[in-house]
């Protein structure tokens, strides 16, 4: 069965892929016979749009944008979520928040100041599944499914992002929140 685009997974602390470690994962697209893309929310990088993409003007509010790592596949490519609903090409995921679109355009509008910089989030790289491999990792329990949260995206620090979900959702979650890194240590 297909999750819903605006799922947020949230990564088990005992997950062991660096890739995905205190991760929390947008799902953009779910297609069981497909595959799966997603975008990590909370890996921030330390370049911003200006530091990979020629902008039209040496001072467009765009060029400070700063770029989070969506995730291990094609590294070099550019992905983003907006709330700009009329954005040609933009599909929803739910909660006013939107995936993709024409990136031009939005330059366009960012620059003329019409969308606020703050209410977009860029990401070079993706989170990507095989078909039926999402599926997979959810029966072994690699991850926490919160359905209908795309709106986190611009609610949540992206460093304290994993934490403060899981002390959201309550209960055992919340004590998953305070799980150490390596329990080994405590």
């Amino acid at each position: 069965m297909a999750m819903r685009p605006g799922t947020l997974l949230i990564s088990k602390p005992f997950l062991g892929d660096p890739n995905f470690e205190r991760s929390v994962v947008l799902l953009c697209r779910d297609k069981p016979d497909e595959g799966t893309f997603g975008l990590v929310l909370n890996r921030l990088t330390n370049l911003t749009l200006g530091d990979v993409l020629d902008l039209p003007q040496l001072e467009h509010p765009a060029a400070t944008l700063p770029l989070y790592l969506g995730g291990p596949v094609e590294p070099d490519t550019l992905h983003f979520v907006h709330q700009c609903g009329d954005l040609p090409g933009a599909q929803g995921l739910g909660q006013d928040v939107y995936w993709g679109g024409d990136f031009e355009t939005l330059l366009g509008l960012i620059g003329s100041g019409t969308v606020r910089a703050e209410d977009v989030r860029l990401f070079v790289g993706y989170s990507g599944w095989s078909g039926g491999q999402l599926a997979a990792e959810m029966q072994g329990q690699s991850w926490i499914r919160q359905p209908a949260s795309a709106g986190k995206v611009f609610t949540l620090a992206s460093d304290a992002f994993w934490r403060d979900i899981l002390r959201e959702k309550g209960g055992r979650y919340k004590v998953l929140a305070n799980y150490p890194v390596d329990p080994s240590l405590n």
